[in-house]
C-alpha cells in the first residue's frame, strides 16, 4: 500500500515540475479567445451576436471566480461520490 501511495505522489510531483517547465513564458489562453481568433479568421466581417452583462474588472478575477466555480463543481462531485459510497456500504 505505501508503494502504491508513493508512487501516486511521485507521479503527481512529476506532472507538476513537467507542467512548470513546458509552461514557463507560454501564454494560457481560453479556448473563447482561440474561437473567436479562429472566426475573424474566416470571415472579418462577423460582429459577435451576444455581449457579457458583466466582465470582471481584471484578469485575476476572472481567474479567481472561474477557480472559485471549479472548486464548487468538484466539492459537489465529491461529495456525491463519497454519500453513494458510504451509503452503498451499509
Amino acid at each position: 500500500m505505501k508503494k502504491k501511495t508513493l508512487a501516486i505522489v511521485l507521479l503527481c510531483f512529476i506532472i507538476i515540475a513537467g507542467a512548470l517547465i513546458i509552461g514557463k513564458n507560454g501564454e494560457f489562453e481560453g479556448a473563447d479567445a482561440m474561437a473567436e481568433e479562429a472566426i475573424m479568421e474566416i470571415d472579418s466581417s462577423y460582429e459577435p451576436w451576444f455581449s457579457h452583462i458583466w466582465e470582471p474588472p481584471s484578469g485575476e478575477i476572472e481567474s479567481f471566480l472561474f477557480a472559485l466555480q471549479a472548486a464548487i463543481g468538484a466539492g459537489f462531485i465529491g461529495y456525491y461520490i463519497g454519500r453513494k459510497t458510504v451509503c452503498s456500504e451499509k
